[in-house]
């Protein structure tokens, strides 16, 4: 089958690679559709390298290329003889019959079917699993290919008319869902809808319009029903509008001194909840003027480059939460699937997160995906590129 393989930093090339074998709890996907995500940008120029060995060292692309891609969604192709849940259709109308599914990239102990679990998936903290892996990330072969084989339990069924593009985006909206479960489940001075005034967020700072930055603003107001006000910090015009769109008040930081504006709109306060959606490190440098003391702080961008730690110094100093969080964690359903894709593609399906607006960049074939990478990606217009196959 055909694969774009990362061969090396900023290398990509279109290879024939081995079709993967289907074990018995198993299934092939037929890949339908593959989002982009700034991840896959921060592996593919070398910001980034989560393929580890067994003593923590990171393992050049060189050594072990790498098939990226894991915002994936595709066709059942094949089952495994185990797998009575998932259906390949039959010979005279399988395109339509099939299983359409979303995959969930991460593997942890209920799809290694790993028995006792581990603490951490026990917990609803799979993307902490102790024996955890993720498709195009950690190593494993990942979406941009023409098929990948993922266990049964990693298959979520759309059973909806939801356009393929659209479900691209459960990965990522899961991901958003896991991040803020992680802030309202923290011991935190503010609490984001807390029935005492005094400990409730009445303001949140987002850093970042991305995609990212899209869904954290949909999901506060739409799915947690805050009712305070969210700032957020973008220099890209469309961005903003965007972000405007979905209810934010905007500000450019190009133009306007971020600070003072964020003292304007919070009455002198502050905010008491700020939200890192964009990843980079000179962001940390303004934290301490713009949030109250104690406030939360969730840092969910990474890249984070070029920055001295020294910045931490001022942040430490008024003694926020600082909250981390990365994956759809969340638990599982009882067949053993990821009860936060499950949600996550419901919410898209209800419409009640809208995404299509805001995906900029269609690309046809993996001949295409390059030119993501090595030029699009950078390009004031874009916003979320997905390759359809």
């Amino acid at each position: 089958m055909k694969a774009m393989v990362l061969s090396d930093i900023a290398k990509l090339e279109l290879r024939e690679v081995p079709r993967p074998v289907v074990q018995e709890h198993e299934v092939l996907v037929r890949v339908s559709a593959v989002g982009l995500c700034g991840t896959d940008f921060h592996i593919f120029s070398g910001q980034s390298n989560y393929n580890i060995n067994q003593r923590g060292k990171m393992i050049p692309l060189a050594q072990q290329p790498q098939i990226l891609g894991h915002e994936l969604v595709g066709m059942v192709e094949e089952v495994g003889s185990l797998v009575k849940d998932l259906h390949i259709g039959d010979s005279f109308a399988a395109a339509r019959s099939a299983d359409r599914v979303v995959i969930d990239q991460g593997l942890n102990c209920l799809s290694r079917r790993r028995q006792p679990k581990c603490e951490y998936c026990t917990s609803g903290d799979s993307h902490q699993c102790q024996f955890y892996s993720e498709y195009g990330i950690t190593g494993l072969a990942g979406g941009l290919a023409e098929y990948i084989a993922v266990p049964a339990v990693n298959a979520i069924p759309i059973n909806s008319d939801l356009e393929t593009i659209a479900a691209v985006l459960t990965e990522p909206l899961g991901c958003i869902s896991h991040a803020l479960d992680r802030v309202t489940r923290e011991r935190t001075r503010y609490v984001i809808n807390a029935e005492d005034s005094d400990k409730r967020v009445r303001s949140i700072l987002i850093f970042g319009a991305g995609p990212a930055g899209l869904l954290f603003i949909q999901y506060l107001y739409k799915v947690l029903n805050y009712d305070g006000l969210i700032l957020v910090s973008e220099p890209n015009q469309r961005k903003r509008e965007l972000a405007s769109y979905f209810g934010a008040e905007v500000i450019d930081p190009q133009v306007f001194d971020l600070a003072e504006v964020v003292q304007e709109k919070t009455n002198g306060r502050r905010v008491e909840c700020l939200i890192d959606a964009c990843g980079a490190g000179s962001v940390f440098t303004r934290f301490p003027a713009l949030i109250r003391k104690q406030a939360t702080v969730l840092l969910y961008g990474l890249g984070h480059a070029g920055v001295d730690l020294s910045v931490l110094n001022n942040l430490q100093f008024i003694e926020p939460t600082l909250v981390t969080a990365i994956g759809a964690s969340g638990g599982f359903r009882s067949d053993g699937r990821s009860h936060t894709y499950d949600r996550a593609l419901g919410l898209l399906v209800a419409k009640q997160i809208e995404v299509s607006s805001w995906i900029t960049h269609c690309y046809q074939s993996l001949e295409s995906v390059p030119q993501a990478f090595t030029r699009d990606h950078l390009e004031p217009d874009y916003i979320k590129g997905v390759v359809v196959l």
